[in-house]
């Protein structure tokens, strides 16, 4: 009779369903020294050492406590001992805003910047993880999305272009060439953490417990204590997990059905700036109310480029005026329900202090300008006085509303209007979106 598979075959088992049967023949391991990332570091290192394929270990220290550049230092002797080579990476928090939130995105960032041509970066999140989180935002009040098990494959893009080399860097960097976004890989969601805890104890690895994860100040810790009382009632880890991946599966079913619904009502008039979304209302009205808020919601977090869309409350208003044929303001966004149509734009007020020299960068952190004869100018949106300096006749025939164009990439000489590519005025450029498409970012997942 055949026992239960061991760690080492799950693993396998997973990283086959997540990137075979081609695999990468290099691939990136975040290890921040925990229980949970030494014990993968072990498993990817004999699964790696079997498909042959190179490990590339990274550990970003956070610079929160003392001892992190100790625990960066152990993590650099295991993967010398095995064989791989090892980065550690240092952050500089600057005090502004939550933490952990900070933290997180500092990670994601700093891996990106890291990684040369790689394509694929594994981490230890696990099942208690996912149930963690669950709770968490059960807490919040979520719905579906929220709620619903993070993803065993995951794109991100924490760069548009190429980023600046991480300055603060000990170790190997790996080769390029770098292109945009990478997959995070997580094949430990269904592994309790008690049995990384016991690989790691069998096979002699180290780690060292982050006293954060018992620290009542953080939420993280409050709920891993309050999911050992509610193991009592049944609501385990296990359970939670199991619950959160059934609301993954709705999720799926509801993106769906959301993209069906775009791909039905998505307008593009002639002469549209870039970073606008239009709406047939019609096509709107005839489906459902949640499935007409979700892509209200996901509107609005593309607009705006921003990573969560608006919470449940403000959108439900917000989507409450629109059927109503009003307007309103949301999540750095500007909305309006007109005759036939829904538009979707940037509020101007979110673009005061966003000005770059032409050719310095992104503008409003997505928009490249590229054309000639651009020394000199600024990027900056139209605004008003823009407006009022586009010659009569553009102005009379356009089909983009004032209040929707002011919003758009401009450039400017000084107070002078040079060129606005929605209405051909000016020297001819192209303006450049670096962001993925409202489609692939509805899609995604």
């Amino acid at each position: 009779m055949t026992g239960a598979p061991s760690l080492d075959d799950r693993f396998a088992a997973d990283m086959g369903r997540l990137l075979g049967p081609d695999f990468p023949t290099d691939i990136a391991l975040a290890v921040s020294g925990g229980g949970d990332s030494m014990a993968m570091l072990a498993l990817a290192h004999n699964w790696t050492r079997a498909w042959g394929v190179r490990l590339w270990v990274v550990t970003v220290d956070h610079g929160l406590r003392p001892e992190s550049a100790v625990e960066a230092e152990m993590v650099a002797a295991e993967c010398a001992l095995l064989g791989h080579p090892h980065a550690a990476l240092r952050w500089h928090w600057d005090g502004q805003g939550n933490v952990m939130d900070a933290a997180r995105r500092a990670r994601l960032a700093l891996i990106d910047r890291w990684r040369g041509g790689l394509r694929h970066v594994l981490m230890a999140h696990t099942e208690d993880d996912v149930a963690e989180t669950f709770l968490m935002r059960l807490a919040r009040g979520a719905g579906v999305d929220g709620l619903s098990a993070m993803a065993p494959l995951r794109r991100v893009v924490p760069h548009a272009e190429v980023p600046p080399a991480v300055q603060d860097v000990c170790g190997v960097t790996p080769p390029g060439p770098w292109t945009p976004g990478y997959d995070i890989v997580r094949p430990l969601l269904t592994v309790r953490r008690e049995e990384l805890r016991h690989y790691a104890r069998v096979l002699l690895v180290p780690w060292v417990e982050d006293p954060t994860n018992d620290d009542p100040a953080y939420v993280r810790a409050r709920m891993r204590h309050l999911l050992g009382a509610l193991s009592a009632e049944g609501l385990d880890a296990g359970t939670l997990a199991a619950t959160a991946r059934r609301m993954r599966r709705a999720r799926s079913a509801l993106v769906a059905r959301t993209a069906d619904l775009a791909r039905a009502a998505l307008r593009a008039p002639g002469g549209l700036p870039p970073g606008v979304l239009v709406f047939d209302r019609v096509a709107l009205a005839a489906s459902d109310a949640e499935t007409r808020l979700r892509l209200l919601s996901a509107a609005l977090r593309w607009v705006a480029g921003a990573e969560y869309g608006p919470r449940a409350a403000p959108l439900e208003a917000l989507a409450e005026r629109l059927d109503a044929g009003g307007r309103g303001t949301l999540h750095g966004c500007e909305a309006e329900a007109m005759r036939e149509s829904l538009w979707v734009w940037r509020d101007g007020a979110a673009l005061r202090g966003t000005a770059i020299p032409a050719g310095a960068g992104l503008w409003d952190g997505r928009y490249r300008i590229e054309g000639e004869d651009l020394a000199g100018l600024e990027i900056r949106a139209l605004g008003e006085d823009g407006w009022a300096q586009i010659p009569r006749p553009a102005r009379d025939g356009a089909t983009v509303p004032m209040r929707v164009a002011r919003a758009a990439p401009a450039l400017w000489d000084g107070t002078r209007l040079r060129a606005f590519a929605p209405l051909d005025v000016g020297p001819r450029h192209v303006v450049v979106d670096t962001r993925p498409t409202f489609m692939q970012l509805l899609l995604s997942d």
